[in-house]
């Protein structure tokens, strides 16, 4: 049942002022990053050794299922939560992540696998479409940046932690189907709390859109009136300079990380490491991101954002140039920690970027679209690394996609603008 959304005289923004919902969101979120950490390990070493996957693009087929229906979930997220309110469509994201654990387990063949990361896709793009939505709803303009980075360090954190656990458990246990009693229990929780405790925040975005208008002068009317879908998808992807800038980012950053998820795996083991060894690197990836975005978020509500989007891909790019050229656990490990404060640095700026441009009226479809653009990034990473790898070799597709994220921060450099209202100096178009 939805709970109703709170009168316009109970509304109020803020942090403090959300405080327990927002804590409830942040778990929630840590729910749906644990579901996908419980793959990030074990997943890519599931393909070759009880598949028998030989082909790198074959194995990493799953990436391409979990991107592509993520990306398009995303974009249907948006609108769905504006049409219908946000607490439905995190629910329904919860009930497509329950059979996925399961499929996993018994799996009999590889194509179980595919439709599992199917499911995973749309958990995914719903559950933390909307944790995101919801916590920009909640917190207003002023602490955007801090809201972003508590929730995506919330659920990379988790991510991180399951990665560990399940290469832990994997090394002892099997690679399946102990490993995946994490997502049985994430799942089941994470819908619990969904149904229960969570609380619509769509009024919330409506309060703030008509605190914008009359900032505006148009007497809290809305200044955007009829925006349709496609105009929002154009100005998103194409029109609007900070926008446009912050997709091509995005997919960016998570064309690294598809091929991180899916090459760093059978590169470690491949160069003689344990599955617990390889557990810690897969995992010490994001845990710094998780943990870094708890100071990359704030800092870039007193900074800026564009700085640290522009630094945060160069020094992915440098890190992932450390990984090809290094040699041993202890090279890898720097440049995973590198790899992982460049992302913190990216993550949630870019999150912000999107909720300080787009009017709240629009804001949910907005950020869709720009997580279309951003989790296309896997389905990229996935074909790119994974063709380049069977051609070349691991080491030629991690530099190949090092050199594209290089390109990324140079894009970044030339065509966004500073988008914080507080940023000294802010250059953003009157």
């Amino acid at each position: 049942m939805t709970a109703a959304a709170p009168s316009p005289r109970a509304i109020a923004l803020g942090l403090r002022a959300n405080l327990a919902q927002f804590s409830l969101l942040v778990g929630v979120n840590a729910l749906v990053g644990g579901m996908l950490g419980q793959e990030r390990t074990v997943l890519p070493l599931l393909a070759t050794h009880v598949f028998h996957l030989t082909a790198v693009t074959a194995a990493l087929t799953f990436i391409v299922a979990f991107g592509l229906t993520k990306a398009l979930t995303n974009f249907a997220a948006g609108p769905l939560s504006d049409r219908f309110g946000r607490k439905p469509v995190l629910v329904a994201g919860w009930l497509a992540a329950l059979p996925v654990p399961l499929l996993l387990i018994w799996a009999p063949n590889w194509g179980w696998v595919i439709l599992a990361n199917v499911l995973l896709g749309i958990n995914q793009g719903l559950a933390w479409s909307m944790t995101v939505n919801m916590k920009i709803d909640l917190v207003g303009p002023v602490r955007r940046g801090l809201a972003m980075g508590l929730n995506e360090a919330a659920g990379y954190g988790a991510l991180a932690v399951t990665a560990y656990l399940t290469g832990f458990v994997a090394q002892h246990a099997g690679l399946r189907p102990q490993p995946f009693f994490f997502g049985v229990a994430y799942a089941g929780l994470g819908l619990g709390l969904s149904v229960f405790l969570v609380r619509e925040t769509r009024g919330h975005a409506r309060f703030e859109g008509a605190a914008t208008d009359i900032s505006r002068g148009t007497g809290g009317r809305s200044g955007q009136p009829g925006i349709s879908m496609r105009q929002i998808f154009i100005e998103t992807s194409l029109r609007e300079r900070a926008l446009s800038a912050s997709c091509a980012a995005g997919l960016t950053n998570n064309l690294n990380d598809g091929m991180a998820w899916g090459l760093f795996p059978l590169l470690f083991t491949q160069r003689g490491l344990s599955l617990a060894q390889t557990g810690v690197l897969v995992a010490l990836y994001p845990l710094v991101w998780g943990v870094g975005q708890l100071g990359t978020g704030a800092l870039s509500d007193r900074i800026g954002r564009k700085g640290l989007i522009g630094w945060g891909l160069a020094v992915q790019a440098g890190s992932l140039g450390l990984i090809a050229l290094g040699q041993g656990f202890a090279v890898w490990a720097i440049g995973a920690i590198g790899l992982g404060i460049g992302t913190a640095m990216v993550y949630p700026t870019l999150l912000a970027t999107v909720g300080d441009v787009s009017h709240p009226a629009w804001r949910a479809s907005a950020v869709g679209v720009y997580r279309l653009w951003r989790d296309a990034g896997f389905v990229a990473g996935a074909l790119l690394s994974g063709a380049v790898a069977d051609l070349f070799g691991l080491v030629a597709a991690i530099w190949v996609v090092a050199v594209i994220t290089a390109v990324g921060a140079a894009i970044v450099a030339i065509r966004m603008y500073e988008t914080h209202p507080r940023a000294e100096g802010s250059t953003a178009p009157k």
